[in-house]
């Protein structure tokens, strides 16, 4: 597995434990929806990117990706402020989405600037 696919598994088992947390816990069962089901689809969207067809196949998966993150980020932010997640949890899931955004993003850039197969831009 690559760092993307690593990390991306990890933020997802950290979501799934914050949502069980939140349903438990804070009977909060509508944003931790959300957030589960954005936290685990970056690295869903991943694998599947690995086995992309093409290199515009594979920048459409990872770009989604990203999406997905920005949209786990928002939820984050958005249960913090709420109070429904503590510091620590914010903290964590924070950085690693927001690391994720940028390993994402650099690879999307990487992507995009390979040249080796022009064919598939026509």
């Amino acid at each position: 597995m690559g760092v993307i696919s690593d990390k991306s598994f990890q933020f997802a088992l950290n979501v799934v434990d914050v949502f069980k947390q939140l349903n438990l816990e804070k009977k909060e069962f509508v944003m931790s929806k959300q957030l589960l089901r954005s936290g685990t689809a970056i690295g869903a969207l991943y694998r599947e990117a690995e086995y992309a067809e093409t290199r515009l196949d594979f920048i459409h998966k990872l770009s989604i990706a990203q999406k997905e993150c920005s949209e786990s980020i928002y939820w984050i932010e958005l249960l913090r402020l709420a109070e429904l997640i503590d510091q620590k949890d914010y903290e964590t899931l924070t950085t690693q989405s927001m690391n994720l955004m940028q390993l994402i993003k650099r690879s999307i850039i990487t992507a995009k600037s390979n040249k080796s197969d022009k064919k598939e831009e026509k």
